[in-house]
């Protein structure tokens, strides 16, 4: 466990990053001016579909101002900070690395969210929360960076109330092996596929029954097709995070999502 944890701190180590945030931000206006969720869509939402599907993730989740949500694997906080000021909720994120937790501060700061967002480093298998904290949990395109689902479904579940609500957006395996490297793994070896049906299966075992459960691949493909047409994505975006390779990586998942070896699959579970 502890090599899998090294591999994926080391592949989102970002050194810098808040840094080289603060420089391509400048294109935006500068450092005191505030900055809107939307602004910066093209830097801070890591899945396919970026912001359009944080939304919908959100709407089918049915979130209010009133609830207490919790963003797994949270990168440098962009859903979290989309969710807070589409709806007036709180938002807690965690991620397993260092230099996005300091980076989403930062840039939760700039869009003057920092009093409804805040953000902490931790493991999503050893979520550092009493039991029955939070009304709901996302998790947006990180459960293929975990070998332990099982583990890893549990601790979410922990985590809700009982009435609570799991909403996931997330890449699994449709048929054959994926190209390499892509943006959440340079080599099989770190990552950890499943199939839609394999991912429900160990959703449920945890405590969850499905309200919502659909295949959105034709829309990620529909997407992929459509940013290949537009040509490269206006600055800042999130190669300014990621850095050089993240432009191969982006690619080769569009590839695999083209030729039907993954599929992108939406859900919203609520705990039994």
């Amino acid at each position: 466990m502890t090599n899998v944890l090294d591999s994926m701190r080391d592949h989102y180590r970002a050194t810098g990053l808040t840094e080289r945030l603060k420089a391509a931000l400048m294109a935006l206006g500068p450092e005191d001016q505030r900055l809107t969720p939307e602004q910066l869509g093209a830097l801070d939402q890591f899945h396919t579909r970026g912001l359009v599907a944080t939304a919908e993730l959100a709407k089918l989740a049915g979130i209010t101002a009133d609830n207490s949500v919790l963003d797994v694997g949270s990168g440098v906080g962009g859903p979290a900070r989309f969710l807070a000021a589409a709806y007036g909720c709180r938002v807690t994120g965690v991620d397993l690395s260092d230099p996005f937790v300091d980076a989403a501060r930062y840039l939760t700061e700039r869009t003057a969210l920092s009093a409804q967002v805040s953000f902490q480093t931790a493991s999503a298998l050893e979520l550092p929360f009493d039991d029955g904290r939070f009304d709901v949990a996302l998790l947006q395109h990180v459960a293929m960076n975990i070998s332990d689902r099982a583990r890893l479904y549990r601790e979410i579940r922990r985590v809700l109330k009982s009435d609570g609500r799991f909403a996931t957006y997330d890449v699994v395996l449709n048929g054959g092996e994926p190209h390499y490297p892509v943006p959440w793994a340079r080599t099989p070896a770190t990552s950890f596929l499943l199939t839609a049906a394999a991912t429900r299966e160990a959703i449920e075992a945890a405590g969850f029954h499905a309200l919502v459960w659909r295949d959105d691949s034709e829309a990620a493909k529909a997407w992929i097709v459509q940013l290949r047409a537009s040509g490269p994505p206006p600055s800042p975006n999130l190669g300014v995070v990621m850095g050089p390779d993240f432009a191969q990586w982006s690619a080769n998942l569009g590839r695999n999502l083209i030729e039907g070896r993954l599929g992108i699959l939406t859900a919203v579970l609520e705990a039994a």
